[in-house]
């Protein structure tokens, strides 16, 4: 059982967010993709608290639905004809030689639009593994979480993190206001009236954060010693080498000698450059989040998920890869719908945030007394924890 007032280490949803989607990532079956939606959006459900940013996932469900439409419209008009059954044909029109490929107008088939909706529909399902990342994980105590040897990079880590959570909630503030003054809020109207002043706002309330940061101490003031500098040097080439190993384990045979040797490289230089950078750091930290069982069950969870997509990449699995040339409909295989239900287990194994013992509000513990500890208190004693 969770010690009450604690919530899960925000690292570890992000953990599991990004093994998600490299499962996404490692798949084109439509049904296989659908299904690593309904577990991500499930355990958001399940596990989200009421924090603004909680939100973000459906912000990222629409963005997905757009890209979705999107790819189809671009494979309509300008993608490469392909044979198949036709659906309508639009007005073609000639290109010079040295654009093949590309096209204007022409025949449309049914198998080139469902090949466009796949494609589509991966990307929607890696950005609704990233909203469950932003829904889940408090962007505030993700900074705190920071490693110290990147602290030099303070101000630009500070806007990366919390600019997907600020836009979810300016977008709550500015549609609010239109409503409050009658202006509309939907449609083509709305849309306008709400694009310039979210990201004008998201944008500035990140960096108003980052300036904060900064000026309290968040960023490096003194004259880095040699050996930290060697360490933020083996930390930067550990990245670029996690980087590149990842590609290649996503896109065999995009690095020569293999995508899971140069991330294994990749990681023991970043464990090396993070754990020399930080033990000899002057800065401390206030009560920082700690790593139990839970964490490594909601993290281990989700690099199941990924793991058994790459056992069945490997062994070739039938039904991980889907193609409508012939046109047929996708089978569902039994080994990775069980790897896919190992993603369920964080609604089990993470702390709820609506437990009545506790919720998160902006960034930190707010402890909600029980009122019958205190009956003469007409609501619930509020202490900051």
């Amino acid at each position: 059982m969770t010690a009450p007032g604690r919530t899960l280490h925000p690292a570890a949803w992000w953990v599991w967010a990004a093994t998600m989607g490299v499962a996404a990532v490692r798949t084109t079956n439509p049904m296989l993709l659908a299904f690593i939606a309904v577990v991500v959006v499930f355990v958001v459900a399940a596990r989200r608290s009421a924090a603004p940013w909680s939100r973000s996932l459906a912000v990222f469900f629409r963005l997905g639905l757009i890209v979705i439409v999107i790819r189809v419209v671009v494979q309509v008009v300008f993608g490469y004809r392909l044979p198949g059954h036709v659906l309508f044909t639009l007005p073609h029109v000639p290109l010079p030689g040295w654009a093949a490929g590309v096209s204007i107008g022409g025949p449309v088939t049914l198998e080139s639009v469902l090949q466009a909706a796949v494609d589509g529909l991966r990307l929607a399902v890696i950005l609704l593994c990233f909203g469950a990342a932003n829904s889940l994980a408090s962007p505030y105590r993700l900074l705190r979480c920071l490693p110290t040897v990147l602290y030099e990079a303070g101000v630009a880590v500070t806007v990366a993190l919390t600019f997907a959570p600020e836009l979810v909630i300016t977008i709550g503030s500015v549609r609010d206001a239109r409503r409050l003054r009658g202006r509309p809020t939907r449609g083509i109207a709305g849309l306008r009236g709400l694009a310039i002043p979210v990201l004008e706002g998201a944008l500035d309330r990140s960096l108003q954060l980052a300036a904060s940061m900064d000026a309290r101490g968040y960023g490096r003031r003194f004259a880095a010693p040699a050996h930290r500098r060697l360490a933020t040097g083996t930390t930067a080439l550990g990245l670029l080498l996690v980087m590149l190993g990842v590609f290649g384990a996503l896109d065999p045979g995009s690095v020569p000698s293999g995508g899971i040797p140069v991330l294994a490289v990749g990681a023991v230089l970043l464990a090396m450059g993070m754990t020399a950078g930080g033990r000899r750091s002057p800065r401390t930290r206030y009560r920082p989040d700690v790593w139990r069982l839970p964490e490594w069950g909601v993290s281990l969870s989700g690099c199941a998920v990924s793991g058994a997509f790459v056992i069945a990449g490997v062994v070739g699995v039938q039904g991980l890869q889907f193609t409508p040339y012939p046109l047929h409909a996708p089978t569902l295989p039994l080994f990775l719908c069980i790897g896919i239900l190992a993603g369920l287990l964080p609604a089990v194994m993470a702390p709820s945030p609506r437990d009545p013992g506790y919720r998160e509000a902006d960034g930190e513990m707010v402890v909600l007394a029980q009122r019958e500890a205190d009956p003469s208190v007409g609501v619930p004693g509020v202490a900051r924890w």
